[in-house]
């Protein structure tokens, strides 16, 4: 089974850019399952019921994860608690934050399990330890009879993500790293059978830092002082994906690539 991962969707043109893109993808890589990062698409900061209802209504994925933006748009929390709605929420959270941290879902005539954790390292916030959460959730029923295990895990060290792949390495179909906004070049499959990329890259606009409009973070290096950070709504768009091709019967990889494309924003 062939799942095609979109990285962290960031504003206005992220949007744009999957939806233009998608058809495309879909046509070239026929794909049994997408599965897209949305924790940027509400203007940088968290999801909205609009920016929601134009990715399930275009995009048509299987679940959508996040990370620690999810919350940052208080119209869209409640969309977190949504059961029609497949999206996920990292994991190792306290107990009472809205959303969940992990859904099984139904894909052709097998169940999938998309796991959503956040790292420690660097962050403001700390969350629990999302390798101890790991084995937690893999402990739990339902997780363990689907027949393939994905997990996006929304870290900013490479080597808390690495580490993460090695932990989860012949326990899980997939991993792969959201957050930083910068495709790694270290898509692999690990010894016992896990597909493995550091980061899956951003999705939004293309001549910018990190999505945001790029003089607002340069002035702030220059100044030392705090800037408002604003996503582009002009400009090319940039898409970041992987393509995990899955085996059902064992839930090992069977090959992992990276695709990055450069849109005209006509």
């Amino acid at each position: 089974m062939k799942f095609l991962i979109f990285g962290d969707v960031v504003g206005t043109l992220g949007r744009k850019g999957i939806s233009t893109a998608l058809p495309q993808l879909r046509e070239e890589f026929s794909p049994d399952a997408v599965i897209v990062n949305v924790e940027n698409i509400s203007h940088g900061k968290g999801i909205s019921p609009d920016t929601m209802q134009e990715a399930l209504t275009i995009w048509n994925a299987l679940a959508f994860t996040t990370g620690d933006h999810a919350w940052d748009n208080a119209q869209g929390v409640e969309m977190l608690t949504n059961p029609r709605i497949p999206i996920v929420r990292p994991a190792n959270y306290p107990h009472g934050v809205p959303g969940r941290g992990y859904v099984t879902v139904q894909c052709g005539a097998y169940e999938v399990a998309v796991i959503n954790l956040q790292g420690q390292v660097f962050f403001k916030n700390q969350p629990d330890n999302p390798f101890h959460k790991l084995d937690e959730i893999l402990e739990i029923p339902e997780v363990q009879r689907c027949a393939i295990k994905l997990v996006d895990f929304h870290a900013e060290a490479t080597s808390e993500k690495r580490g993460m792949g090695w932990h989860a390495d012949g326990r899980i179909s997939a991993i792969w790293g959201t957050h930083t906004h910068i495709p790694t070049a270290d898509a692999q499959i690990l010894p016992k059978g896990t597909g493995y990329i550091t980061d899956a890259g951003m999705n939004g606009a293309y001549n910018s830092a990190l999505g945001m409009e790029k003089h607002a973070p340069l002035k702030q290096f220059l100044t030392q002082l705090r800037v408002k950070m604003e996503p582009p709504e002009t400009g090319d768009m940039e898409i970041n994906a992987v393509l995990i091709d899955i085996d059902p019967s064992t839930g090992k990889t069977i090959s992992i690539a990276q695709i990055r494309r450069i849109l005209q924003n006509t």
